[in-house]
């Protein structure tokens, strides 16, 4: 079971009930991906083992549980069915079913500001979401760059945009990542400046 969903979804961490339960978890808004071009479903695990499941008007009440092996079992209109979450990221939650090859993906809306209600409003909020991380992630680290043949750095984007400015450097010379070896990537100082 668990090669199909992570084959599918790569790169999840297990729930963990100490760093995800009181902070990630609980009453946090989670929408539910799957279905959303029907139905919007908006999940809340309360404290007491109470999930609120809200769908437009109308708020359904149910029970969930976890044990010491970070399984739950949640109470649905089919009955009672267990699940091991996992987190792709803090506002990325996945509960994968036990007894089928299928699983829930949710995001956590609870400080987003805008409406997920359809596939659209997922890919907007996801190519935003990982634009703001990559931006962060590009900012703090660093860069060889190569210009006639020769091989320069480390430098951060903000050094080398500012060498672009100054003319120093063209945006069109290859980079690569101080954990890389080589420049196969084919990735020019423009492309970092562009994710600034």
């Amino acid at each position: 079971m668990n090669d199909y969903l992570h084959d599918t979804i790569p790169n999840l961490k297990p729930f963990s009930y100490e760093r995800h339960h009181d902070s990630h978890f609980i009453n946090q808004q989670w929408v539910l991906v799957n279905g959303i071009s029907k139905k919007k479903s908006i999940y809340t695990f309360k404290e007491d083992n109470v999930l609120e499941i809200s769908r437009k008007n109308n708020v359904i009440k149910t029970t969930w549980n976890i044990n010491i092996q970070n399984n739950f079992t949640i109470e649905t209109e089919d009955g009672l069915i267990t699940v091991e979450a996992y987190f792709k990221d803090d506002d990325i939650l996945v509960l994968n079913n036990q007894d089928k090859e299928e699983f829930a993906l949710y995001i956590n809306t609870t400080n987003y500001e805008d409406e997920l209600n359809s596939i659209e409003d997922i890919q907007a909020y996801l190519k935003e979401k990982y634009k703001k991380k990559v931006s962060t992630i590009i900012y703090d680290h660093e860069f060889y760059y190569i210009e006639k043949s020769k091989e320069f750095g480390p430098f951060t984007v903000e050094q080398l945009s500012e060498k672009v400015k100054n003319e120093e450097i063209s945006t069109y010379c290859f980079v690569r990542d101080v954990n890389e070896y080589d420049y196969s990537k084919r990735l020019r100082i423009e492309d970092l400046i562009q994710e600034l």
